[in-house]
């Protein structure tokens, strides 16, 4: 039952990263909103959902989380929404996946396991595929706007490996959304004269923070509390295909036989990584 469990939480929450990409891509070229505001409000709007939640559940403690779980989330948070102002949804998500997935597997070598030959071969792999992905040409990516999403990416993996010590995944992720309102004020002061905003925009921005972001975290905290850490790698594999098919479907975005390949290697050769079998140094 746990492990059923478990398992619909963690596809919620996988569905809950891809409506982001979703969400942020529709709000920015389809509704009138910056790249900042859109930052802020969700930021602020998923503080202020986690902190209904915690008041229905009679939680009043606000400890966990830290000042650098915070700055990883506002940066991931500010990095993708400036590079959805030229990614499509579905590139997005691969180069954000494929980061967020390099982030954790380089920060595992530091901590001293070792590829074996098939995990090698996957690095390779995936390695080629981003190479191949961002040549020129007619379907290349935006270079500002990938390595915008790249940054975004590793911030997303140093916020991941930071809650593998939460105990309480609500209370961690609330703390870490309050303490990352100031860096959001900041951004939109710094960025004022070029706000521009309508309600359809705002909404949007509120949907991403409050049901994808704030209760969308909170269950992956839990669910990488409660996972393998190569459990939770594997599942994260499936955010791009998930956001590409919803660019196809609802933003009208052409998905191209370049992307399709890149993808295909990029996460079959991150998922032989994650799969292979790790070897510690003795």
């Amino acid at each position: 039952m746990k492990s059923h469990r478990l398992v619909i939480l963690a596809m919620f929450a996988m569905t809950a990263f891809a409506a982001n990409s979703l969400l942020c891509r529709l709000a920015l070229k389809h509704a009138q909103i910056d790249a900042a505001s859109f930052t802020s409000i969700r930021i602020l709007s998923g503080a202020a959902a986690l902190w209904i939640i915690m008041r229905l559940q009679g939680k009043v403690r606000y400890e966990g989380g830290s000042w650098i779980a915070a700055f990883a989330l506002f940066s991931y948070a500010a990095s993708f929404s400036f590079a959805y102002t030229s990614l499509p949804a579905g590139t997005g998500a691969l180069l954000l996946f494929g980061a967020v997935q390099t982030t954790m597997i380089l920060y595992g070598l530091r901590s001293g396991e070792r590829l074996n030959s098939r995990q090698g071969a996957g690095l390779a792999i995936a390695v080629s595929g981003l190479i191949a992905f961002m040549l020129p040409g007619v379907s290349a990516p935006s270079l500002p706007g990938a390595t915008l999403m790249l940054i975004a990416g590793g911030a997303w993996g140093v916020y991941s490996l930071l809650g593998k010590a939460s105990i309480d995944p609500l209370i961690t992720t609330a703390s870490n959304f309050y303490r990352a309102i100031p860096y959001t004020i900041v951004l939109s002061l710094m960025l004022a004269p070029e706000m521009r905003m309508n309600g359809t925009g705002a909404a949007l921005a509120i949907l991403s923070g409050a049901i994808a972001s704030g209760m969308g975290y909170a269950i992956w905290y839990r669910v990488v509390r409660e996972s393998k850490t190569t459990s939770t790698a594997i599942m994260q594999l499936s955010v791009p295909v998930i956001a590409a098919v919803g660019g196809i479907d609802i933003l009208g975005e052409a998905f191209t036989i370049n992307m399709f390949l890149s993808s295909m290697a990029i996460l079959g050769g991150i998922a032989m990584i994650l799969l292979g079998k790790s070897v510690r140094p003795s």
